[in-house]
């Protein structure tokens, strides 16, 4: 969907004309009651579920979670998913022409933030003439964003379901984040941001930026059982290479991660998007106080997370939930005792799967007693 109208950043900058990309499932019930957006992570996009015709390998990123009888049923709600602006998969970003230059963005696109997805988000939703989601729901950045609509837009969402995500990032969060932007920022075919017009791909930052990143997503239990110190073509006598090169797994999965992101993602994103990370505090404008920060929702919630997320840390999400309390907000919070760390909010478990059924179930409920009174 284009846009025209100016959206102010939370930079002083704006963006004068913008494109968003974004798909729908299932049906928009009669009185727009029913409509459910889902705000995606770092590397996702518009594309939560399902597959494009002739194209098998296109599954959308949620699509254990989002579909015809699945947690998020489609049978009975209207799901959007949209792509932030600055991604590399469709809306406005780096890689697009700047109306001002007629060139690629490249390094001139602006900062974005967590906030000002959200703003962007509900102009679309104004377009698409919705004016409260029934539930606004993410996991990690997609929760924040989730978070950030409860906040900013307390009248148009009925419930906010937040996933493995945080109220903002620790110290060692933003340290890991500026290890991999440094990787992209120190390619020599970075250029400045500008390497689109150098026809080339800065693969070596990408490559190393998503293996930083891919470590931070998995727990060390889930590590250990997958690869251990399991060699890879190793000598006849399972001996070590004494080399620089791939001795171990991990080293091989680790590389093959690196080189599936760098083909396919784009380095000015990386850096926008975890800068929109780092900045992620809504309570800084309250001195830190997250329950004032929260005092003027209105939306109820469910949160969860997994015990051997490090990144996102269940201790994060308690303190949201304690926060909501002392608001007397109704929340609904789930600890899940999962051993695939951060990535257990993308992955299937029938125990976290059942829990968002059962909320969604009574998200369902409270749509039909409105429609009923």
């Amino acid at each position: 969907m284009h846009f025209a109208q100016p959206l102010p950043l939370q930079s002083g900058a704006s963006l004068r004309d913008y494109m968003l990309m974004y798909e729908t499932y299932g049906t928009l019930n009669a009185d727009k009651s029913n409509a459910v957006l889902v705000c995606h992570a770092l590397n996702a996009s518009h594309h939560v579920a399902g597959e494009y015709e002739g194209q098998p390998k296109s599954q959308g990123w949620w699509d254990n979670m989002v579909g015809p009888g699945k947690s998020l049923d489609t049978d009975k709600f209207f799901v959007i998913g949209i792509n932030n602006l600055g991604s590399c998969f469709g809306s406005t970003g780096p890689m697009h022409v700047n109306p001002a230059s007629g060139k690629p963005y490249g390094a001139a696109f602006p900062v974005v933030t967590v906030e000002d997805w959200v703003n962007a988000q509900a102009r679309l939703a104004d377009e698409l003439g919705i004016t409260q989601f029934a539930a606004v729901m993410g996991g990690s950045l997609g929760g924040m964003q989730a978070l950030a609509w409860s906040i900013m837009y307390p009248d148009r969402l009925r419930h906010c379901v937040v996933i493995a995500s945080t109220a903002k990032l620790s110290a060692q969060n933003i340290a890991f984040n500026d290890v991999a932007r440094q990787a992209i920022l120190s390619d020599p075919d970075y250029h400045g941001g500008d390497f689109y017009e150098h026809g080339v791909v800065p693969k070596n930052g990408l490559r190393v930026a998503r293996m930083v990143g891919h470590i931070t997503y998995l727990s060390d239990d889930d590590m250990a059982e997958k690869f251990g110190r399991k060699l890879r073509d190793a000598a006849e006598e399972g001996d070590y290479k004494f080399g620089f090169g791939v001795d171990f797994e991990i080293e091989s999965y680790l590389r093959y991660q690196g080189d599936k992101f760098s083909e396919y993602f784009d380095a000015n994103t990386y850096l926008l998007i975890t800068k929109a990370l780092d900045y992620f505090d809504p309570a800084r404008a309250h001195g830190g106080d997250l329950a004032k920060t929260l005092s003027h929702t209105k939306a109820k919630f469910f949160l969860a997370s997994f015990t051997t997320d490090w990144r996102f840390s269940p201790e994060r999400s308690q303190e949201i939930v304690q926060a909501l309390i002392s608001n007397r907000r109704q929340v609904t919070y789930a600890e899940i005792d999962a051993p695939h760390g951060h990535d257990a909010f993308l992955l299937e478990d029938q125990r976290y799967m059942n829990l968002v059924r059962a909320y969604y179930e009574q998200v369902w409920n409270d749509i039909n007693k409105e429609a009923a009174a």
